[in-house]
């Protein structure tokens, strides 16, 4: 995979700035996770590490927010698997139209988390992605996203 320095921007800082303030992954909410994610070409990657106010139970992060994780950096990389624009234009945003999540083992507090994702299927103008969190090269969470383009409906009506 292409290291994340050689990328000039995360796929979520290619979104039109409207549509960028996401709690997740949006650039323009500042109290927001700030998930950024990096994708090469095939598949994507990001990194996080949990604060303190993301814990369930001492020593180990809230599924919530996990399940946030998987479902903002899914989107983002349906967003930069399924893009089919100009040269320049913003990236195009998905949305999720389903998310299941597998907790495999309990995910420590205070460490790195891995985001990997990829694009596993097409079914029309949905994209089924898969994404892993790890620690330390142990895959702790495994969900799946399936993104739909974002529905006209739902931008901003000025």
């Amino acid at each position: 995979m292409t290291s994340q320095s050689s990328i000039p921007l995360p796929i979520q800082h290619q979104y039109a700035d409207e549509l960028s303030h996401c709690y997740g992954c949006g650039r323009n909410n500042p109290d927001g996770l700030q998930v950024k994610s990096f994708w090469d070409g095939q598949t994507s990657v990001a990194r996080f590490t949990p604060k303190p106010e993301h814990i369930a139970v001492p020593g180990f992060v809230y599924g919530g927010l996990l399940a946030s994780l998987v479902d903002c950096h899914g989107v983002g990389t349906a967003a930069a698997g399924g893009a089919d624009r100009a040269e320049g234009e913003p990236l195009g945003r998905y949305v999720t139209a389903s998310l299941h999540v597998d907790f495999l083992r309990p995910t420590p507090l205070g460490v790195e988390l891995e985001l990997r994702g990829r694009v596993r299927e097409r079914k029309r103008r949905k994209l089924v992605v898969e994404v892993e969190i790890l620690v330390n090269g142990v895959v702790t969470v495994r969900g799946e996203v399936v993104a739909a383009p974002m529905p006209a409906n739902m931008e901003l009506q000025g």
